[in-house]
């Protein structure tokens, strides 16, 4: 009869790979030798006719709507610092936000060839000309111009996400992916709806209702912001 090694001697016996969470990815590696053990990765499905029209309006009408708070802010800042000394903060605060959203499109329509739209100069003249006569009427019609064209933006870029979020769901029910591109031009939306809707709150918070006439001022503006993202979404 053979002799048992005593547990001291007895050998230990290694499993031949110790199981790692990868943290970085949705997988389990090992330390041993052994191939990495990957789950399969999702089909990343091309944009078909009707997400690519999508694409092509939204970020021509994105990039129109953010030169327009640009040069309407432009066109405030000089009266609304000469006449309200405590806002210039606050103003260069807003426009500097304006400025880096527009940034963001203009890298975003040259990436996926975009034509920008064929409204540019009439738009140019009509941001200028709001954002000058608001603030001539006093920092409340400023701010009730800021409060109208943010509440209309802040619903467009709500209406693009939830586009996007819909497309997710139903790529993911497909087994597919909806790609990187897609999921970050949403995160790249919803922040700037976010800062676009603090500007509207700063503005309510500065007197933006107490502008006279507020109802006639905001309904107006309001309606020439849709019917501007209307023409720019199509020409």
């Amino acid at each position: 009869m053979l002799a048992r090694p005593s547990a001291r001697h007895a050998r230990r016996v290694r499993p031949a790979a110790w199981p790692l969470l990868d943290f970085l990815a949705p997988c389990i590696v090992t330390c041993s030798t052994s191939k990495p053990i990957h789950s399969p990765p999702a089909r990343l499905r091309p944009l078909n006719d009707s997400q690519r029209r999508f694409l092509d309006s939204a970020l021509r009408v994105n990039q129109a709507g953010e030169l327009a708070a640009v040069l309407i802010y432009d066109a405030q800042t000089p009266l609304m610092n000469r006449s309200h000394p405590h806002l210039r903060p606050l103003m260069k605060h807003m426009y500097d936000q304006e400025a880096a959203h527009f940034g963001k499109f203009n890298h975003l329509i040259a990436k996926h060839r975009v034509r920008p739209t064929a409204m540019y100069p009439l738009w140019r003249v009509a941001a200028t000309a709001l954002g000058w006569s608001t603030a001539l009427l006093g920092r409340e019609a400023a701010m009730a111009c800021t409060e109208a064209v943010e509440t209309e933006i802040g619903d467009h870029y709500n209406e693009q996400v939830r586009v996007l979020l819909d497309w997710a769901e139903k790529t993911q029910a497909r087994g597919e992916d909806l790609g990187d591109e897609m999921r970050t031009l949403m995160a790249e939306l919803r922040k700037i709806r976010d800062e676009e809707l603090e500007h509207l709150d700063y503005a309510v918070e500065h007197d933006a209702k107490e502008a006279k006439p507020y109802e006639l001022l905001t309904n107006v503006i309001r309606g020439g912001c849709r019917t501007a993202i209307w023409i720019s979404e199509r020409v």
